[in-house]
């Protein structure tokens, strides 16, 4: 039988012309958590080290000789790949007894050396005596098969078909295990952690994995924006746009006049040229859906990530003061302006948005066109500050049918791993979860912020954004942010300890 390896030889002459049009990201907002809130720092994505570098002495940069398709017995089944994963152990009270192990899942981004350092994990260890254990998620980063690129890894039409949740949840399964009995740590619990789709992989894991994860915490973890779980008009934008209606009513509305406005001048014979001046465009716009969407990212990221420093107030504060001029389009610009905070003085790279990553772009396009089915649309509320848009999921198939020959599987997810009813079903088989949200993230709307059971809770703050409470303490953390981890601290206490006088009995 043929390998995948030779497989791959033999067919990337052929795929790289089959596949001859790069991938290109669609308009929607990322589920990414930590990494993407520091974006910013877009040097961190332009290489890749292929070094084992230890940057703190209490953590140790790794790579597991992975499994690439866990759920069949064919030869090519049997290939490995080495899955980068790293132990910070600086807290860690040891196996003797049997102290807990803290696992955070990767997500849609590679796991660099100093994620430690955007993480709450350390202090929470620090509480525990945890290991802190980072697993990054499979073909992301440095965790990719046959030293493969992401763009021949989606140009592939075999390697690529091992690339989805299932898999990546017995990857970190296998990881998980293989630690535990080197570390002789048999009876040292697991508690996973992470947000957003990782978020999503975590509550997953418990359920799939109980034997092996003793609980679960998943932030900002949209697990109901499938299958129809959730109304359309109620969801992400819904709560974008009341999030900028709570800023300023006036800003809201200015901004539900402004796209009309653009495509009223853009449809002029010099529109847009005098679009491409007036915000100030790094290349001159060909349509106006380019600055729509640049415009639309903007308000998604400053509401899924707000924070102090960039929130709806600060570009709603500049847009009602009109200090660009008071026609609206001036106004909006002034927005933009506010948003970036000075630090473009030449030009917008109306691209901003979508050059965050090209792992992330490329391999989250991928997933989305087979599983991760998630309706994210305006939808057609007439309250909406965007212009409507329904969502057809004959028109997601053939899209996605056409740019991979895949067809996606809308029902995937909730088959495999549930959702409908889910406080029906999860308060009889499921325990231990905690799922965190703020409620100005836009996808707390697909959030579970009720609690389901005595063990599987939700946490929500009526002020938190995107993953808020799994980034790193700061000494100016407000006051319910502080009571939100402390809260997930004395649950996840309450888990380890009924677990050790389970295991005590269980031992006596």
């Amino acid at each position: 039988m043929i390998s995948l390896k030779k497989l791959f030889k033999f067919s990337i002459w052929f795929l790289f012309f089959f596949f001859s049009t790069i991938v290109s990201t669609p308009a929607r907002p990322w589920l990414g958590g930590v990494r993407r809130k520091i974006r910013h720092k877009q040097d961190m994505y332009s290489t890749f080290s292929t070094t084992k570098t230890t940057i703190h002495k209490d953590l140790k940069v790794l790579y597991y000789p992975q499994t690439l398709d866990h759920f069949n017995y064919q030869q090519e089944s049997y290939v490995t790949f080495k899955q980068k994963y790293m132990m910070y152990s600086k807290h860690w009270g040891g196996a003797k007894d049997n102290y807990p192990i803290f696992v955070h899942f990767g997500d849609e981004e590679p796991m660099f050396n100093d994620e430690i350092n955007w993480l709450i994990l350390p202090d929470y260890a620090a509480k525990f005596k945890a290991l802190v254990v980072i697993i990054e998620h499979r073909y992301y980063g440095w965790s990719k098969p046959f030293g493969m690129s992401m763009e021949e890894i989606i140009k592939n039409t075999t390697v690529r078909g091992y690339f989805n949740s299932a898999q990546a949840l017995a990857d970190s399964a296998e990881i998980i295990l293989f630690l535990k009995k080197r570390l002789n740590a048999t009876y040292s619990p697991v508690i996973v952690f992470e947000g957003s789709y990782g978020g999503m992989l975590a509550s997953w894991f418990r359920l799939k994995y109980p034997h092996i994860a003793l609980g679960a915490l998943a932030a900002s973890a949209p697990v109901l924006y499938f299958d129809n779980m959730i109304e359309q008009n109620h969801g992400y934008y819904y709560v974008v746009t009341n999030d900028f209606k709570e800023a300023s009513e006036n800003c809201y509305n200015t901004i539900k006049s402004s796209w009309a406005e653009i495509d009223k001048i853009g449809s002029t014979p010099k529109g847009l040229s005098y679009l491409s001046n007036k915000f100030k465009t790094c290349s001159q716009l060909q349509e106006t859906r380019t600055l729509k969407d640049f415009l639309e990212n903007m308000y998604d990221d400053v509401a899924q990530y707000s924070d102090t420093d960039n929130n709806p107030s600060i570009i709603c504060k500049a847009i009602d003061q009109g200090k660009k001029g008071n026609d609206i389009l001036s106004r909006i610009y002034a927005g933009v302006h506010a948003y970036f905070n000075g630090t473009h003085h030449n030009c917008f790279n109306t691209n901003y948005f979508d050059d965050y990553s090209v792992e992330t772009n490329l391999g989250y396009d991928w997933q989305t066109c087979s599983e991760m089915v998630m309706p994210v649309v305006r939808g057609t509320s007439k309250l909406s500050m965007f212009p409507p848009q329904k969502f057809s999921i004959q028109e997601f198939i053939q899209k996605w049918k056409k740019k991979y020959n895949v067809v996606p599987r809308p029902h995937w997810i909730t088959t495999n791993y549930g959702g409908h009813d889910m406080k029906l079903v999860l308060e009889r088989f499921g325990s231990n979860i905690i799922f965190s949200n703020g409620l100005k993230d836009p996808y707390s709307s697909a959030g579970v912020l009720h609690n389901l059971s005595d063990s599987i809770v939700a946490i929500y703050t009526k002020q938190g954004s995107h993953c808020l409470d799994i980034f790193s303490a700061k000494k100016d953390d407000p006051e319910w942010l502080v009571n939100q981890r402390k809260r997930e601290v004395e649950i996840m206490s309450g888990w380890i300890k009924l677990y050790h006088n389970d295991l005590y009995k269980f031992m006596k």
